[in-house]
């Protein structure tokens, strides 16, 4: 979750919203990413798929079994999806998100009838740090908006 965490600093720095996240398999990092979809204009840039896709396109393969996704936010439904079909074992994640979080708050997604996969996941991992970035990043940007506001 530490890495996780530089990634999603390396995020802010670059002016996207700061999550970052990390695959593992026992001990070994297959893929991690932080989110970029305003520089690359794709609205699926999400951290978790970065990382997904440089984990699969390491593995050779579409599927990760056995595998942890650390991630500093809370996922959203998109990326719940992709983590299910990319059969990830567990994610662990930091700060929830209680807006478009797919796996505890808004919805529990891994918990649907319908899914048919078992994807086991915890909340909480370093959550100060992490809640922290993501409050200190918007407020960054709310008062970046009052004073472009206020000058013109």
């Amino acid at each position: 979750m530490r890495r996780a965490l530089v990634l999603a600093q390396q995020a802010a720095a670059e002016q996207e919203v700061p999550v970052g996240a990390v695959i593992v398999r026992e001990a070994v990092v297959l893929g991690e990413g932080y989110n970029r979809p305003i520089a690359n204009n794709d609205p699926t840039s999400h951290a978790e798929i970065v990382a997904l896709r440089r984990a699969c396109e390491q593995e050779r393969n579409y599927r990760l079994p056995g595998s942890t996704l650390y991630v500093t936010v809370e996922p959203c439904s998109m990326c719940a999806g992709a983590l299910l079909h990319a059969r990830v074992d567990r994610v662990v994640f930091g700060a929830r998100e209680p807006k478009a979080g797919a796996i505890v708050s808004a919805q529990r997604f891994f918990d649907q009838p319908f899914v048919n996969y078992k994807v086991r996941y915890e909340g909480g991992c370093l959550e100060a740090e992490c809640s922290a970035l993501m409050s200190g990043f918007f407020a960054m940007r709310r008062r970046l908006k009052r004073q472009h506001k206020q000058q013109g």
